[in-house]
């Protein structure tokens, strides 16, 4: 089949690889109708998590039509067409059982390498590297799935493949950043970051009861974008960022606050954005987490900062002193997907909304690596690209 295969910073190719077999009875395979580009494949992309290999296969926000399936699967059949969600759970073990999917002690099967950089090991991923499971990913003409009973999602509706696909990843994880928020009837939410996620936060804040949602960009765009779902914006190219948020609450900053940034920030000059500028480009840091320090410093006494935003190791200058005499609450983690599948395909079925909005470019698999590019530098308007294989 062929796929886009990870062969260094800045260098990924679509290659001819060998088709994935079933490898327990628990395995589904799909044929890939869809796949997204992630912001969080753009960290594998310019180097930033460690344990890729040459050859890797990238992508997890796929969907398609089942296959072939292992003798141990109930819930899937041929013919079937699935959203497959970017965890890969057991659907038993402790805390899966507990609606945890995302730290699922089974499915990760080099656990001990994740174990030696974070104490414990999160859930297996689709396509991000080795620590995290080393399986192929879905930018592919097809996956294999594991633990097919508990993963995927049936799409059962006439709902079109761009409706349906951010169910794997960037839907759950926007309405999982702004639950984390805890917020409250009318509260003040400010978001770093217009990308993808971040236009899936502003609108599930909305769902949630916040009374007024700011978006804090730079790219025309995605600032634009965020208009178009009722958020107020911060241009960081063209005002301070915390002297606006202040004048914007009167002094006692926003009572929530997503990073939905994460390690590759940028501060445009900031005394902590260049330092980690330097010291991320001669390997000496691996995050640029000027979007997080400035949520903390920003956010008001006792409120609450969510981080979605993907961050891969030790992060320092971390304004501590702030979060703990604010009493701030911090709440952060990779989405437990499979709890928020069926509640929030049921508002998709309902028109609450309508993921697709987000997607600017549609291509084939084999321009992916071009695409790639234009997603990352943010070039022709691009803030979503959907593959087809």
């Amino acid at each position: 089949m062929r796929a886009l295969c990870w062969h260094g910073k800045s260098d990924v190719r679509v290659d001819d690889v060998p088709d994935p077999t079933i490898l327990d009875p628990r395995d589904v395979i799909i044929r890939v109708t869809a796949t997204a580009i992630c912001g969080s494949d753009l960290h594998l992309y310019d180097g930033f998590v460690p344990t890729m290999e040459s050859g890797d296969i990238l992508g997890h926000e796929p969907m398609g039509e089942v296959v072939e399936v292992g003798k141990a699967v109930t819930r899937l059949k041929k013919g079937d067409r699935v959203v497959v969600p970017f965890v890969i759970a057991c659907g038993s073990c402790f805390f899966c059982q507990r609606g945890e999917h995302s730290g699922c002690d089974v499915s990760n099967p080099n656990a001990h390498i994740a174990r030696e950089m974070m104490g414990q090991s999160p859930a297996g991923l689709f396509g991000y590297s080795h620590m995290l499971g080393g399986f192929a990913g879905g930018q592919a003409q097809y996956l294999r799935v594991p633990f097919a009973d508990v993963g995927p999602i049936k799409i059962e509706s006439g709902l079109s493949d761009e409706q349906v696909l951010f169910l794997s990843d960037i839907f759950p994880t926007g309405y999982f950043a702004a639950e984390l928020c805890g917020i409250e009837p009318g509260d003040t939410v400010a978001i770093w970051g217009c990308g993808p996620v971040a236009q899936m936060a502003i609108r599930s804040a909305w769902m949630l009861g916040a009374g007024r949602v700011i978006a804090i960009d730079r790219v025309p765009e995605r600032l634009r974008m965020a208009e178009a779902g009722k958020a107020e914006t911060i241009n960081f190219d063209e005002a301070k960022v915390y002297d606006r948020l202040m004048e914007m609450t009167r002094g006692r900053g926003p009572d929530r606050c997503i990073d939905a940034v994460g390690c590759e920030a940028h501060g445009l000059g900031s005394p902590d954005a260049v330092m980690d500028k330097v010291k991320t480009a001669v390997n000496l840091a691996t995050d640029r987490a000027h979007a997080l320090r400035e949520a903390i410093m920003c956010c008001r006494k006792f409120g609450t900062v969510s981080i979605p935003g993907v961050y891969v190791g030790a992060v320092d200058k971390m304004p501590m002193g702030a979060a703990v005499n604010k009493g701030l609450t911090l709440r952060m983690g990779q989405t437990p997907v499979q709890r928020y599948l069926r509640p929030l395909l049921e508002k998709i079925e309902a028109g609450a909304i309508d993921p697709s909005f987000v997607v600017t470019h549609r291509l084939p698999l084999e321009q992916a690596p071009e695409a790639y590019k234009t997603f990352r530098d943010k070039q022709d308007g691009c803030i979503k690209v959907v593959l087809r294989p």
